[in-house]
């Protein structure tokens, strides 16, 4: 395989991995710290805005929104 290729397939791997990941804690009530830090280690630029809407409208819903989603939102802008 060319290099080129492996890096497409990567790419396509890490944008496959951090889409469902993003679409399990839009659904997940408490998303798990594991998870929240599996995405910000493998997502790049172009999942910024989607994760960090899926971590707002969880602060949003909740009536007294955990610190931790908070700070995960204020560290990515």
């Amino acid at each position: 395989m060319e290099p080129q290729e492996w890096q497409q397939q990567q790419r396509e791997i890490r944008d496959a991995l951090v889409g469902h990941l993003i679409d399990r804690i839009s659904r997940d009530t408490y998303p798990s710290t594991t998870m929240l830090d599996m995405i910000e280690q493998s997502m790049g630029p172009e999942h910024v805005a989607a994760y960090a809407e899926a971590l707002m409208d969880k602060i949003r819903q909740d009536e007294f929104p955990s610190l931790a989603l908070i700070d995960r939102v204020s560290g990515l802008v």
